[in-house]
């Protein structure tokens, strides 16, 4: 597998995968492409089942019922040092002993790699940090560790590269670079990258296309853009960013747009962005769409307006300022101002209406189905981490 960085990695296909351990159900009917050369991300909270997709990808799992493919290739009987993939962890593993050189050549040297140094110090100038080649892992800040897990991963020529929360142990400003270093470098090497979060900025920044996984089901699947402006579940959208959902019967349902009795008041939601256009439904809108008002703001057939309602809290977050605004009847609603001025618009105890633009509003599916039985998220973080042990542990020894 090693090589020059000009190879293109290779597609990955879970079909029908279901995952079981005593007492509970990680991953049940899972069924997912991930094309050639993509940046794929798989998002989640803890216990939702993502790691455990990564580790059966890996071999370090063996799936209760399904198949998985790598390349058209069936590799579900496959050992994890036979199969085209390498992970790269949020704990780097690298030897300390060795220096950084030695490091990214040691699983080409043990293959009996030709010209290992050489390629090394091509993977090493890949994350620009070949002129740290003779240092000692200890000497390194955590990002220069984490790149120099990198490349030690990509050096092997993988057709998959696994990530498992590979910035977590990173400062903030450090993780928004790596995220951008990371995009770069999968574009460069054109590898399939296969990347599991639960932070939901990661993902958008970074991946072609993510998919939002809930108790072992993949919720939804899509570009981040997408995802973001059309979430299809109460999960997605409150996941995936922060939304105001409202619940309510639609009165009119029309060529253009559906209205829904919020509270005694109509508010329309386009029909091409509703999931759903009969019965209750809930419909959604982000909180950087809604304006605030000091005053009732004019009827317009392109806008909805909620109100009046109180400001009960108002938080400066530094780009924009929350504000949360209990209306009669409603949920709490939040809405994000981005700071063009000093201090926030309104003050605490203010009387406002919200409004937003029609065409920024969304109708979710709401389809309640059956759910399979899930472990709590500490016992499923609990194995976990034994599992990330053993899979270090097994990586070491392959």
């Amino acid at each position: 597998m090693a090589g020059s960085f000009d190879e293109s990695g290779a597609d990955l296909e879970l079909v029908g995968v279901t995952k079981r351990f005593p007492g509970f159900t990680a991953i049940e009917n899972l069924n997912l492409t991930i094309p050639a050369g993509s940046f794929f991300a798989l998002l989640g909270p803890s216990g939702c089942g993502k790691t455990t997709t990564l580790r059966l990808v890996a071999g370090l799992e063996e799936a209760t019922a399904g198949r998985i493919l790598i390349g058209g290739k069936d590799v579900s009987n496959t050992k994890p040092h036979q199969r085209p993939v390498n992970t790269v962890f949020q704990s780097y593993a690298l030897f300390p002993h060795m220096t950084v050189l030695a490091n990214v050549a040691f699983g080409l040297k043990r293959r009996g790699i030709a010209h290992a140094q050489e390629l090394a110090h091509e993977a090493l100038r890949l994350v620009e940090l070949d002129h740290l080649a003779a240092r000692r892992p200890t000497q390194l800040s955590g990002g220069q560790a984490q790149r120099v897990a990198l490349a030690r991963a990509i050096v092997n020529r993988p057709a998959l590269l696994l990530l498992d929360e590979p910035l977590g142990a990173l400062d903030l400003k450090l993780r928004r670079q790596m995220q951008l270093e990371l995009k770069n470098i999968q574009s460069e090497v054109g590898l399939t990258f296969l990347h599991v979060t639960h932070d939901q900025e990661e993902a958008m920044t970074m991946a072609d296309t993510v998919a939002v996984m809930n108790k072992g089901r993949i919720e939804q699947m899509g570009a981040p853009e997408e995802l973001y402006e059309l979430p299809r579940t109460a999960f997605v959208a409150n996941f995936l960013g922060q939304s105001n959902l409202f619940t309510g019967d639609v009165v009119t349902s029309g060529k253009d747009a559906l209205t829904v009795d919020i509270a005694g008041i109509g508010i329309k939601v386009p029909r091409e962005r509703a999931q759903r256009h009969a019965g209750e439904v809930t419909i959604g809108v982000r909180p950087e769409k809604l304006t605030l008002h000091p005053t009732k703001p004019a009827a317009q057939a392109s806008a909805n307006v909620l109100g009046p309602g109180t400001v009960i809290d108002v938080s400066f977050t530094g780009v924009s300022t929350q504000y949360l605004v209990q209306i009669p009847g409603l949920p709490v609603v939040t809405v994000f101002a981005q700071n063009m001025v000093f201090g926030p618009v309104v003050e605490r105890g203010a009387e406002v209406w919200v409004s937003w633009s029609v065409e920024h509003g969304f109708g979710l599916a709401d389809e309640p189905e059956a759910e399979p039985k899930f472990a709590d998220d500490d016992d499923t973080q609990s194995i976990a981490v034994q599992r990330r042990q053993r899979l270090e542990d097994e990586l070491d020894e392959a």
